[in-house]
């Protein structure tokens, strides 16, 4: 759901973090039934990370006062939101609870709705919600809010869709054969989830969509074509739909797009919108204070504190985390991402349909979210992660990880 109208926070407030607390509470109650063993480091590694975020946030109250420090506390807490469920439904009561083929069906729809929420809100130019990111398209004769949907900025909308383009993958292509979607309702999601990518004018998250398939090639063995050519129909029928819907917003788009491939080894700054700029404050805030990189100077501090001179936001989760976190933060998050894609490397191999389609899915769409965090600090998508990390629980339960 979008934010409320209040003016509390970047984007006022939301009814999930609340939802959550309910959930926490409920799920207190059956503290019993969780197991007190498992097989793998995952659950390990996650609360690991979590703690070292949690132990950032004594530097950012040194470093950047209480206020700062209160906002990062918040923001610990948001990312542990999506651990919890992690470790709900790997070894807590979700183990034992619906059917798993039956909530990602259920997540499916709700993720098509929300892309479909976008492409009007975009379309239209709905008033926008009580918060958001101010990012424009600049056509020749208007101006248009980059589609955002009910998120606070366009690029989750556009990693929210790339993750469900990467769920079609494998439920288009299951092993055995054993289909477990009709493709009355793949082809048509793909179409939507695709328009909606477009119309958020992320180019990082079509990079994931990219790295997606060429994984999913990999973990299959398969010929490339065999996978290529509806990949590439179903985009180019996006592309057709969305050059109709909004021409000049279309021939901006692929100018952009073609662009950036032209000139990204010339002008990567430019291509890049300034990132490089940014990462070149701070590596030389690093170079000229080191003992930073011991443990950092808070989670999520950069873009509300001056101690680097001016707030600066990193747009590169590996470079955030080695600031904020130092050093063992940014080891133990490359640590839980190599378990992360062995585990749901594992998951997909496997001759079990569930094992393979959630594997599958979360193995892809993780690899392209690997590289998609080199321009955008992807860990601060705290409404989508619950979400990734579900389907990354699932994957490792039902393959025995």
């Amino acid at each position: 759901m979008p934010p409320l109208p209040f003016p509390i926070g970047n984007s006022g407030i939301h009814v999930s973090p609340l939802v959550a607390l309910f959930g926490l509470l409920a799920s207190s109650s059956r503290i019993t039934e969780w197991r007190s063993s498992w097989h793998g480091s995952l659950p390990f590694l996650f609360v690991l990370f979590l703690a070292v975020l949690a132990g950032s946030v004594v530097f950012a109250e040194v470093y950047s006062g209480w206020k700062v420090a209160s906002e990062s506390l918040a923001r610990v807490l948001l990312f542990g939101i999506g651990v919890y469920v992690f470790l709900y439904q790997f070894i807590g009561p979700g183990a034992n609870e619906s059917d798993s083929l039956t909530f990602a069906r259920f997540l499916f729809w709700i993720g098509l709705l929300g892309a479909v929420f976008a492409c009007v809100d975009f379309y239209f130019q709905l008033p926008a919600p009580a918060g958001y990111a101010p990012q424009f398209v600049w056509l020749k004769h208007r101006v248009l809010r980059r589609a955002q949907g009910v998120f606070y900025e366009a690029s989750t909308l556009g990693n929210f869709c790339a993750f469900f383009l990467a769920m079609i993958l494998p439920a288009s292509f299951p092993v055995r054969g054993r289909r477990m979607w009709s493709w009355l309702v793949l082809i048509p999601g793909a179409l939507v989830f695709s328009t909606a990518l477009i119309f958020s004018s992320s180019r990082a998250s079509v990079v994931t969509v990219v790295i997606a398939g060429c994984a999913f090639v990999c973990i299959r063995g398969w010929k490339t074509m065999r996978v290529l050519i509806p990949i590439c129909v179903l985009s180019a029928t996006a592309g057709v739909a969305v050059r109709y819907a909004l021409p000049g917003f279309s021939a901006n788009y692929w100018s952009r797009i073609g662009a950036s491939m032209r000139y990204l080894w010339t002008s990567p700054n430019g291509v890049l919108s300034g990132r490089i700029t940014h990462w070149k404050v701070l590596v030389d805030f690093l170079a000229k204070h080191p003992w930073h990189l011991l443990f950092g100077i808070g989670y999520k501090t950069l873009p509300y504190t001056n101690l680097t001179g001016a707030s600066v936001i990193a747009d590169n989760t590996y470079l955030s985390l080695l600031v904020e976190t130092g050093i063992a933060g940014l080891i133990v998050f490359a640590v839980l991402n190599a378990a992360i894609l062995r585990t749901a490397y594992r998951a997909a191999r496997s001759d079990q349909i569930r094992a393979s389609f959630f594997g599958g899915w979360i193995f892809c769409f993780w690899c392209g979210e690997m590289v998609q965090m080199l321009t955008g600090d992807l860990i601060t998508y705290w409404r989508v992660l619950p979400v990734y990390f579900w389907v990354l629980a699932t994957a490792a339960r039902e393959s025995g990880n």
